[in-house]
């Protein structure tokens, strides 16, 4: 289940050359995907479709420089970010992502600092531990990081008291990272 020879020749070709037809025949597979990635974030078809553009103009510069093995999960990452922190520019809200606090345990490092990503079945991991939370830690956690709600919107949303919503989303993290460094290795 490695990279396809076709895209890795796509990816060393245009590192090489700087060939934005090579780039386009890079990305135009995954365009669907981006788009319905931004479009989960955004919830808004024209600033999906802006973004899928601005994401492939950032990839100009960005893929000359990084070395990218697996193309898939690093634009996943790289999406997803942009569509993060467009969202956190234009709300003037500073919130974690979820992904920043997992990056801090071993498990996550090396993925992290080779460009990679998250693996899927780290994400997946992540799920199923959210799942094991008691309700109120779950519901605080999924609002907070994977939704980006502040605080204040946390406790207005759940009907907590604001230092239950900080209670529980600080508990929620940790028993999160104390059930997948547990389950890491089955």
């Amino acid at each position: 289940m490695g990279v396809p020879p076709e895209e890795q020749k796509l990816l060393v070709g245009y590192r090489e050359t700087g060939d934005l037809r090579v780039l386009g025949r890079l990305y135009e597979p995954y365009m669907p995907l981006v788009y319905g990635l931004c479009y989960k974030y955004y919830k808004d078809e024209a600033k999906s479709e802006d973004a899928v553009m601005q994401i492939f103009e950032s990839l100009i510069t960005k893929l000359r420089t990084h070395e990218v093995t697996n193309f898939k999960s690093w634009l996943y990452t790289l999406a997803r970010n942009h569509c993060l922190m467009d969202l956190r520019r234009s709300n003037r809200i500073q919130t974690v992502d979820i992904d920043e606090h997992l990056m801090e345990s071993d498990v996550f490092m090396h993925q992290h600092h080779s460009g990679e990503g998250i693996p899927e079945e780290q994400l997946v991991l992540m799920e199923s531990c959210l799942e094991t939370l008691n309700t109120e830690q779950q519901t605080c956690v999924r609002l907070f990081y994977l939704e980006q709600k502040c605080y204040k919107e946390v406790a207005d949303i759940t009907g907590y008291d604001l230092n239950k919503v900080k209670s529980h989303i600080q508990n929620g993290k940790r028993n999160l990272k104390i059930c997948m460094e547990k389950n890491k290795h089955e």
